[in-house]
C-alpha cells in the first residue's frame, strides 16, 4: 500500500480513537471535516520567544530591535500566527551551549513579580511590530484580515501560580492561553524530563491546575514533561493536548536527547484528539533530517496530529533557525510523499482545530 495511503488510513483510526478517549471533553469536530483542507491555511508556529522578549530588562536581551526582526521575518515567511511563550523559571536558569543549568529557587511572591515583568514587556513591544496580542479565534481571524501577526500568548513552566491553582484565572484574565505545566527547574506540578522524578507523574497540585485550566479553555502544554506526567494529565480528560516542541527519539547520544519522546508518548498526546509540534533543535544532524524527523511522527501519531514547534531565538543551535526555512520544511514534506493538505494541516490546520475546540 503506499504511504500516503498508510498514513491516511491511520489518521482515520487514530482520530475515532481519539473520540472515544476524550469522552466526557468537547466534541471533536466530524470526520470528514478534519479530513479536508483547511480553508484559507496559516502557518502556526506552537512555541517561539521572538528576540528573546522573555529576557526583557535584564543584562541578556538582546534589545528591542531583535524582537521586530524576528516578528517581520516570521510574517515575511508566511507564519502568521504563534504561541509567544513567556519562561516562568527565567531567573533560575543560566543558557550554556550545551544546555540549560537551574540555580536557586523563587521566594514568595517573585513569580507573580516575573510575570508581571514579562507580561508588561509582551504587550509594550509586540503591537510595534505589527503583532497584534489575540486570545480567541474571533481576535485571530480579525488580526489575519488586517495583515497582522496573530500572538497567542503561553506560559512556559506553572512557576507563575505561585503554587495556587486558583491563580490560572489571573493568568487567563490577562490573556494567557496556554500553560506548559513544567520547564526545567523542578516544580510542584509534576516531573519533567531533565530531572529526577519527584512526584511519580503529575502531582496533586498539577491536577488541580489541570481542571482549572480545562474550566477556563486553557490549552495544557506537556512539553517537557515525563511521560508519567503526560499520562496522568491525559486520564484527566482535559480535551486536546499539546505538545509544542519535541521529536521522536532517535539515540541517546544525541544533544537534547532527553527532551526527545517515544512512539508511546507522543501517541498519547495524539490520542486526545492533540498535536506534537516538531522541534527543529539540534537534536536533529541536519535541515534536512528534521524534514524526515517531521515524517517519522506523521507516521507514528497521523498527520492530524503533527504542528510545527521552532522555539524561535531560544533554541539549541537550532537546524531551522530563520522562518524562510519554512517554506524549505513544507515543500521537503512535500517531497516526502505528503500531499498538500497534508501539509496544510501539519503547517497550521491542526492547531487551528485545536485552538477552535479548546479556546473558542
Amino acid at each position: 500500500m503506499p504511504a500516503v495511503t498508510s498514513r491516511r488510513a491511520f489518521v482515520r483510526s487514530s482520530l475515532a480513537a481519539a473520540a472515544g478517549l476524550a469522552a466526557g471533553a468537547s466534541p471533536l469536530p466530524a470526520l470528514g471535516d478534519l479530513l479536508q483542507p483547511p480553508p484559507d491555511p496559516m502557518t502556526f508556529d506552537l512555541h517561539l520567544h521572538p528576540g528573546q522578549l522573555f529576557a526583557r530588562g535584564t543584562a541578556g536581551y538582546p534589545g528591542d530591535e531583535a524582537v521586530l526582526r524576528t516578528l517581520r521575518e516570521m510574517r515575511a515567511g508566511g507564519v502568521g500566527a504563534g504561541f509567544v511563550s513567556l519562561v516562568a523559571d527565567a531567573p533560575l536558569l543560566t543558557i550554556g551551549r550545551e544546555g540549560v543549568s537551574v540555580t536557586g529557587a523563587f521566594a514568595p511572591g517573585e513569580a507573580d513579580a516575573e510575570f508581571r515583568r514579562q507580561l508588561a514587556a509582551a504587550r509594550d513591544v509586540l503591537p510595534r511590530a505589527e503583532a497584534r496580542i489575540v486570545s480567541s479565534m474571533a481576535e485571530w481571524h480579525a488580526a489575519r484580515r488586517q495583515g497582522q501577526t496573530a500572538a497567542w500568548l503561553a506560559c512556559e513552566g506553572s512557576e507563575f501560580l505561585d503554587g495556587d491553582p486558583g491563580r490560572v484565572d489571573v493568568l487567563w484574565e490577562a490573556g494567557i492561553r496556554s500553560i506548559q505545566l513544567v520547564h526545567y527547574a523542578p516544580n510542584a506540578a509534576g516531573d519533567l524530563q531533565t530531572h529526577a522524578p519527584q512526584h511519580g507523574g503529575l502531582s496533586a497540585f498539577g491536577a488541580a491546575v489541570v481542571r482549572r485550566m480545562t474550566a477556563r479553555r486553557m490549552l495544557v502544554d506537556v512539553a517537557h514533561a515525563t511521560f508519567e506526567t503526560v499520562r496522568d494529565v491525559a486520564r484527566l480528560e482535559p480535551g486536546p493536548l499539546l505538545l509544542s516542541h519535541s521529536l521522536l527519539r532517535r539515540d541517546e547520544a544525541r544533544p537534547l536527547a532527553a527532551r526527545t519522546i517515544s512512539p508511546a508518548h507522543a501517541r498519547l498526546v495524539a490520542a486526545t484528539g492533540g498535536v506534537v509540534g516538531a522541534w527543529p533543535s539540534a537534536t536533529n544532524a541536519s535541515f534536512a533530517e528534521f524534514v524526515e524527523n517531521t515524517k517519522r511522527l506523521a507516521d507514528v501519531v497521523g498527520v492530524a496530529h503533527v504542528g510545527l514547534g521552532t522555539d524561535m531565538d531560544a533554541n539549541l543551535r537550532p537546524v531551522l533557525s530563520r522562518y524562510a526555512q519554512v517554506r524549505d520544511w513544507t515543500a521537503g514534506l512535500t517531497a516526502s510523499g505528503f500531499s498538500a493538505a497534508e501539509v496544510a494541516q501539519m503547517a497550521g490546520g491542526n492547531m487551528a482545530r485545536v485552538l477552535a475546540q479548546v479556546v473558542g
